[in-house]
């Protein structure tokens, strides 16, 4: 078997007027958004605020600061820490001076529902107290573009599965007697509602979960991340300009704006991340969900969920469907992103972080439109196998794919970064091992898709990621829709989830 390696080209990105770069952040400080010449693009960014009454002017000072340049600070790397031109200069739209609509909520309650000692009802009650005034958005008349929810610290340290919690209040419950409430036992001794224990203990996926069926995305922010005075800025923090890129980036993307989209892309190839999430991560059993991540050039993405079933192999730790439930959960993608796009397609790859087997993959093609190609591709870090390094003090270069064979590679989607003129991480850069398992397609192409897939993050603006959105996206999707099983009103677009 013979190898080589390759270096490819840094995927190109397009953005207003039809020009071309690299970067996201010179692109929009220089053209501005692709979007702009979409009938979707936001003129003005309507938004609505939900925080205790320090978080709401938090939010406020920062939107007024944000409408103009910001700078990274002292001494930082300008490469590595641009600039952020302002709102207007990066986005072409106009973000108010303040939120449109705010609500104030009680910070004491929130700090007494945040110390109970029962790991469910922190989450829950915190939520509940976010979603009665998200609830109150339904009798406004103008709809507003994004919802931004920002959380004190203390709800942050409190409400998350591995939280401890010094001096807890209320009564602990084991492990087992949490699994016999999700049911719906009650007890006549103790007071409580069953329908908390079946929600995400985590603050974050159940109020992304269960704020779903207002319809207006939601941006939840950390208070502290709002912090405008140089003197009181956090330890440990993203500097300010990093800030305001990644949180006006999302914030403009879920309100219908298109920051970027890939240049060159092939017409009618769409990629669909297969997402696989245990039922409960802590025990050994082989219960899991499934779900599609579809995404287009575009960035736009569909999110299907499939079906609930024994997916899991303790044996070997991988995730396999049946036959039936590959068809159902590609046919059912599929269908959600015609009423969505519509738009005719050629190709459909699938990514996985498990292997695909045949009999699955036959499930898949089943449901695959006539005429459409169909590959599956096993995608993961390869934390353990291959490792390149060059002469020099420099690690190997992002884009660099060694090819062991005509399936097989070994893709750098994160290392030296030659726009960056540095390395953005700490440890050696690791490859993601890209094995095309069932179908037929080249692995130089399929490698260059999935580079330029890692740049199609619009949680964040970052010149690109170690892992493609297919990929990276997927333990986060899955998290949202497998521990909140009952939440039935789900949202198949995609800015729902980040």
């Amino acid at each position: 078997m013979s190898s080589r390696v390759v270096l490819l080209d840094e995927p190109r990105l397009e953005f207003r007027h039809g020009q071309f770069l690299e970067d996201p952040h010179d692109g929009l400080s220089l053209f501005g958004p692709y979007g702009i010449e979409v009938s979707s693009h936001p003129k003005n960014l309507t938004i609505g605020v939900i925080g205790t009454p320090e978080g709401v002017q938090a939010f406020n000072r920062w939107c007024k600061v944000v409408r103009g340049a910001v700078y990274p600070g002292d001494d930082l790397n300008i490469h590595l820490w641009p600039i952020f031109p302002g709102f207007e200069g990066a986005f072409c739209s106009d973000l108010p001076r303040e939120a449109a609509w705010s609500c104030e909520l009680d910070s004491e309650k929130l700090k007494q529902e945040s110390i109970q000692r029962d790991p469910n009802k922190p989450a829950a009650g915190v939520v509940e107290q976010y979603l009665t005034a998200i609830k109150k958005t339904e009798k406004k008349e103008e709809p507003f573009g994004v919802l931004v929810c920002v959380v004190p610290d203390f709800v942050w340290r409190n409400c998350r599965p591995e939280s401890f919690v010094p001096g807890a209040t209320g009564k602990g419950i084991s492990r087992k007697e949490r699994e016999l409430r999700a049911g719906g036992q009650t007890d006549f001794f103790d007071s409580y509602n069953p329908e908390i224990y079946a929600y995400s203990v985590d603050f974050r996926r159940q109020l992304k979960a269960r704020s779903m069926e207002f319809g207006v995305p939601i941006q939840i922010v950390r208070e502290c991340r709002l912090e405008v005075d140089p003197q009181k800025w956090p330890r440990f923090q993203s500097p300010p300009s990093d800030v305001a890129w990644n949180l006006l980036t999302t914030m403009y993307y879920k309100s219908g704006g298109k920051p970027w989209r890939l240049a060159g892309a092939r017409e009618g190839v769409c990629y669909i991340g297969i997402v696989f999430r245990k039922t409960d991560p802590t025990v050994a059993n082989r219960t899991a969900c499934c779900a599609g991540l579809m995404f287009l050039d575009s960035g736009d993405g569909v999110v299907f969920l499939g079906e609930y079933g024994p997916w899991y192999s303790p044996e070997n730790n991988q995730f396999h469907l049946s036959p039936s439930a590959a068809q159902q959960l590609l046919a059912g993608t599929l269908k959600t992103y015609q009423e969505l796009e519509g738009k005719p397609l050629k190709e459909i790859f699938l990514h996985c972080r498990s292997s695909i087997h045949r009999e699955e993959f036959e499930g898949f093609k089943a449901a695959c439109p006539t005429g459409v190609k169909l590959a599956g591709i096993r995608v993961r870090k390869d934390f353990d196998g291959m490792r390149l390094f060059r002469e020099g003090t420099r690690p190997v270069v992002r884009g660099s794919l060694l090819s062991a064979g005509p399936r097989l590679g070994y893709l750098w989607a994160s290392g030296f970064t030659p726009r960056l003129r540095t390395y953005p991480g700490w440890e050696a850069p690791v490859p993601l091992k890209i094995d095309i398992q069932q179908g037929e397609a080249d692995i130089e192409q399929v490698a260059r898709d999935i580079l330029a897939l890692t740049k199609l993050n619009y949680n964040a603006c970052r010149f690109g990621d170690s892992e493609p959105v297919t990929i990276g996206f997927s333990d986060a999707v899955g998290e949202i829709l497998v521990s909140n099983p009952t939440v039935t009103k789900r949202s198949p677009k995609f800015k729902f989830y980040i």
